[in-house]
This record gives structure tokens, sequence and C-alpha cells, in this order.
């Protein structure tokens, strides 16, 4: 053989071996649907002991909504900014509340992004991104994001132990 045939082929081992190292298949986590309809609840109730009637919505890691409940005389414009803190919170991986200073930037005006508090992501383990939780309907946002962490305290038990 000649000499860059064999160098050819040399290459394409290697690469092929390199290639046969990486997973086929990457493991995605997601909450169940049981999960994320306990968050909700608990972000509703949280807000009610305060005499506060808002929505909430539960999307998945990539921003897919899994779950939204409005409560009875929350404001109908409450769902959709409820959804859109869960999927900013979702999609940059942290609270809304962290992203005001961004708000009024070309990436804060991008369509279907709310920089406000309210927004949180749910993590496992502290650290792996599982789904987006998003409260509208209080007041203030730092309520909405208060009544977000306390749906999710409904789970975190069970969120430090999926590791």
């Amino acid at each position: 053989m000649t000499k860059p045939l064999l160098m050819g082929l040399a290459a394409l081992a290697f690469a092929g071996s390199a290639v046969a190292e990486d997973p086929m298949f990457v493991q995605v986590k997601r909450l169940s649907l049981d999960s994320a309809v306990k968050v909700a609840q608990g972000a509703i109730a949280a807000c009610r002991e305060k005499g506060i009637q808002i929505a909430v919505t539960v999307v998945d890691r990539e921003g897919n909504v899994q779950v939204t409940l409005r409560d009875t005389i929350a404001a109908p414009i409450t769902a959709e900014i409820s959804r859109m803190k869960a999927f900013t919170a979702a999609n940059f991986n942290a609270a809304t509340s962290a992203m005001a200073e961004r708000a009024n930037t070309p990436v804060g005006r991008v369509d279907g992004l709310v920089m406000s508090p309210g927004g949180v992501p749910v993590l496992v383990g502290g650290s792996a991104l599982v789904a987006g939780v998003g409260v509208s309907g209080a007041p203030a946002g730092e309520t909405d994001e208060a009544c977000a962490l306390a749906g999710i305290a409904e789970i975190q038990d069970d969120l430090d132990m999926a590791m």
C-alpha cells in the first residue's frame, strides 16, 4: 500500500474509535406528570395562604408545558405570564429574579421571555435541570417566586433522593 493510503486508514481507524466511545443516546431526566402537578398545587396553596389567587405553569427542561393551573379568580393573563416565566427559567437554568438587569437588552426583549421574579428552575441534586416553574398573579414578583419555591418544596425530598 502507498504511504498516503496507510495514513488515511490509520486516521479513519482513530476517528472511528473516538466516535465509538461517545454514547449513542443521552439520558434525559424529566419530572413525572404527578410531580409536576404536586409542584403546581403546592404553589397555588402557598399563595392562597397569603390570600392571593395566581396561575402556575410547570414546563419540562425544554420549556414545553406539562401543567398549568389558574386559581378561580386569578386574572386570565396570569396563565400566559406564568408560562413565559417558567419557559425563561428553564431555558436559562436560573431564577428569573436574577435576570432583571438583562430585561432591557436584546435577549431580554425576545418574544416569550419574561425576566421578572416568579420563574425558577427545578433542579435534581442542586444542579441538574429537570423543569421550570412560573407563577404570576401576586402583587409583587417576589411573592410569585416564593410561591413557586413553595411548590418545588413539595417534591424537594424526592428531588434530593433522585441523584
